[in-house]
């Protein structure tokens, strides 16, 4: 779809300019782009509105909290300003100007017939007739004003710093002819599209193992049609079938294990040093993992096998779990406890998903007493209350649950994908490394019905 311009190894290589470039203050960029200030192109939008004027008018408000570059923004539809907010239309970029370290960008599309404010924390520029909103939105978080916005800030407190709008307006961008901005704008918004279509299934995949969770914990793995006939019970944790115990971890599982005590370190001084702060949703990136000194001794005591199951004992994770399974020579550190089931009573996999259940939270939350340091301990994992079916249904939850996380991964590495693919295409298109076909471009000759509309 798109063509690799061979690119000069410096600026200073004029002479290896490939043909149809030129040297600009951006670096090498075709000879019909051109270079202009951001304000040239767009009129800062500095109309407010006094919430006085309109005491019961609703409107429909944009919010400062931080966007991605995907997703939907805050808004307050319905809601009543009490203080002062600037008008925005459709068409317009709105730009965080506030600790603008975290970004801060949002693209004003239609929405409710209401009048659309923002926040003052807000740059809202409308493109002239020479730019094109989407593709100033793109422009936005480009490499040519994202990083050179912060570095235009004043204030003492970093938090608090804000973006100079007049340096801000003076940021150098390139401007392709409009066909090209649409082209890349297409581009780069087919690629967010399917990035968003990936975020919706891995949000209802999540949705569908909530849902499976609370069925197979409660009437076991039967089919959905089946749950009249499966007899229940009611327990301390809840009803489980009829044929179900309910037992104490303590009862099915080996003595818990508090972890290691020592200092981690990025040098290979000994094993893989296994924190809580490094396992995040569920998984641990073990290339980043760092390592301890350990004595021979000690590391057979503290060495992790496939199968172990490690939960948090302190802080704002306590209670959660990990459960090991491939993973290089590695022990385990001090705020983590690990336990190994009896697996001819139960499975780690069965007890690692019951930690994901609400009965499972219900006991922690009750431990904790509401208070982070206070955490768990061994004798409060050897009460906790868990369901046991027979093995073969324990075998069947645990397959059920690691087919939908399987799904979950595999969308989830799709998302990072395009992720990556999105960042890549953004620099380079923004840089002209990277040229559309100019048949694909010139199919964007017409402009799109209400292009840029914030008149």
């Amino acid at each position: 779809m798109w063509t690799e311009s061979k690119m000069p190894k410096s600026h200073a290589d004029v002479q290896d300019l490939p043909p149809g470039y030129r040297m600009t203050e951006l670096g090498p960029l075709p000879k019909e782009w051109r270079v202009v200030r951001l304000g040239e192109v767009t009129r800062h939008q500095k109309n407010t509105i006094n919430p006085q004027a309109y005491p019961d008018e609703l409107f429909e408000y944009y919010s400062i909290p931080a966007y991605q570059i995907s997703g939907e923004p805050v808004l307050e539809r319905g809601g009543k300003i009490h203080s002062q907010k600037v008008i925005v239309k459709r068409g317009m970029i709105l730009f965080g100007k506030l600790n603008p370290r975290v970004p801060k960008i949002w693209h004003v599309e239609s929405g409710s017939s209401r009048r659309k404010i923002a926040s003052t924390e807000f740059i809202s520029l409308a493109p002239l007739e020479s730019i094109t909103s989407k593709f100033l939105l793109y422009l936005s978080w480009s490499s040519h004003v994202l990083p050179k916005s912060q570095e235009l800030v004043s204030g003492s407190t970093p938090s608090r710093q804000r973006i100079d709008v007049r340096a801000f307006l003076n940021i150098f961008v390139p401007l392709p002819p409009l066909p090209e901005q649409r082209a890349i704008a297409h581009v780069l918004r087919t690629v967010q599209e399917a990035k968003e279509a990936t975020e919706r299934v891995i949000a209802a995949a999540r949705e569908l193992k909530k849902s499976l969770m609370r069925h197979l914990f409660t009437y076991g793995p039967v089919p959905l049609d089946a749950t009249n006939n499966v007899p229940l019970r009611e327990t301390e944790i809840g009803p489980v079938p009829a044929h179900w115990q309910v037992v104490r971890l303590g009862d099915v599982a080996e003595k818990p294990q508090y972890g290691y005590t020592a200092s981690a370190t990025p040098e290979p001084v000994g094993p893989k040093f296994l924190r809580i702060t490094d396992i995040q949703n569920d998984k641990v990136y073990w290339p980043t993992v760092p390592y301890c000194s350990i004595e021979e001794a000690s590391l057979e005591r503290y060495q992790l096998e496939k199968g172990d199951i490690l939960f948090a004992r302190i802080g704002a994770t306590t209670g959660k779990t990990y459960l090991v399974d491939e993973c290089p020579l590695s022990v385990f550190a001090s705020y983590l406890i690990r336990v190994r089931t009896k697996t001819n009573y139960l499975l780690s996999e069965h007890l690692y998903f019951f930690t994901h259940t609400v009965q499972y939270w219900q006991q922690i939350n009750a431990a904790k007493g509401g208070r982070l340091k206070q955490g768990i301990n061994i004798p409060i994992l050897m009460s906790l209350l868990l369901p046991l079916p027979p093995l073969d249904e324990q075998r069947e939850i645990a397959r059920i649950l690691q087919t939908v996380d399987r799904k979950i991964e595999a969308e989830e590495a799709r998302k990072e994908a395009l992720d990556g693919l999105f960042k890549s295409l953004l620099h380079h298109l923004m840089t002209a490394k990277l040229r559309l076909p100019p048949e694909f471009v010139a199919s964007f000759d017409v402009p799109h019905a209400c292009e840029g509309e914030t008149s």
